[in-house]
């Protein structure tokens, strides 16, 4: 596999992964994800990405409403894949690694795996516009989602860099957006099992409005 490796579609990936389940982890394709790797089996996982020259990571958030077992929990059934595109060690035997999101992808089956590190088998093809850059990004509605973001910012007294804000693509945007939300793991899988970007601006939007009118008539802190 090259260092800068293209992804044309899901013949391009393999079919099983390795998954980090991280509740409030949400992934989205093109977009990138900082993490502090510390855990044993993670440190291994990634030295076995790098093994095996893939460098892939597929995140996905522990469906704790269904989990009885706290060690290996019950997965959501839909997450992102990721490729390691910046590594760092840290000197006491952390990792600081970034994700660059590929593609969505549905897990098939969890695969039985002597690794410390959970494995499972996916599937890319239900989310093929995911490897077309900027796919259905004239159908957001940009004035909305930028006027909510708005009130979200002064309700909450935080700042941004507007000038980078205006000049973002809108799949750049709405995604970037959707990762750095502060919401629950429920509201994060919703924006990631979106059909299109339209729809998770459409989602980020309606929970942002949800929370600021919780937190103008409750006093509320916002949702977290």
């Amino acid at each position: 596999m090259p260092i800068n490796a293209e992804y044309r579609g899901p013949g391009d990936l393999p079919e099983v992964i390795p998954v980090f389940p991280l509740a409030g982890a949400l992934l989205l394709p093109r977009g990138q994800m900082p993490l502090n790797i510390f855990e044993q089996r993670y440190l291994a996982m990634v030295d076995d990405a790098f093994r095996d020259s893939h460098r892939l990571i597929g995140m996905i958030q522990p469906d704790v409403t269904h989990s009885t077992n706290e060690e290996n929990p019950a997965l959501f059934r839909i997450g992102c894949v990721g490729r390691i595109t910046q590594l760092a060690e840290t000197g006491d035997g952390r990792y600081i690694l970034e994700l660059t999101g590929i593609s969505r992808f549905k897990v098939v089956e969890e695969m039985q795996v002597l690794t410390p590190y959970r494995q499972c088998k996916v599937d890319y093809f239900p989310y093929l516009d995911d490897f077309t850059a900027r796919k259905g990004e004239e159908a957001v509605d940009r004035e909305a989602l930028l006027a909510v973001l708005a009130d979200f910012l002064k309700a909450n007294n935080l700042s941004v860099d507007w000038e980078g804000i205006e000049s973002a693509p809108n799949e750049a945007l709405v995604n970037a957006l959707a990762m750095m939300s502060p919401y629950g793991a429920a509201e994060k899988q919703a924006m990631l099992e979106a059909p299109d970007l339209k729809t998770r601006a459409e989602i980020l939007i309606a929970v942002t409005q949800i929370d600021l009118a919780k937190k103008r008539t409750s006093g509320d802190p916002p949702l977290q």
